[in-house]
């Protein structure tokens, strides 16, 4: 099997999983500015509501695709209640896989445009 197989098995993203994910590429979030990046990062379609947004990260935790992360800003510039998040060698390895997968569609999918009947 090859090595990102197991990655690619726990992935066949939702949009919004992927985001995340590529989000926490970027470096470690607290779940606010997840909702908040990932929204502009996918050009306003994917808005997360925080219920969705914790049930996806506790997933994403159980798989092993993100941590919780241990390490906090400084205390003036944090609020105590927030968790922050980071994607693991897991994480990117299965993200990597799901955008190849996507670039497979995509490719195959132009190639089918491009080589069908035309319509009428």
């Amino acid at each position: 099997m090859p090595e990102n197989s197991a990655a690619s098995d726990i992935l066949r993203f939702r949009q919004d999983a992927f985001y995340i994910l590529l989000v926490l590429l970027h470096g470690e979030r607290h779940g606010y500015a997840i909702m908040r990046e990932a929204r502009e990062r996918s050009g306003g379609s994917v808005v997360l509501q925080a219920g969705a947004l914790y049930r996806l990260l506790r997933r994403m935790l159980d798989d092993g695709l993100v941590v919780e992360s241990q390490r906090r800003p400084a205390a003036d510039a944090d609020d105590e209640r927030r968790r922050y998040y980071r994607v693991t060698p897991l994480g990117r390895r299965a993200i990597a896989a799901e955008a190849e997968r996507m670039a497979a569609l995509a490719a195959a999918a132009r190639a089918a445009l491009r080589e069908g009947p035309a319509l009428a």
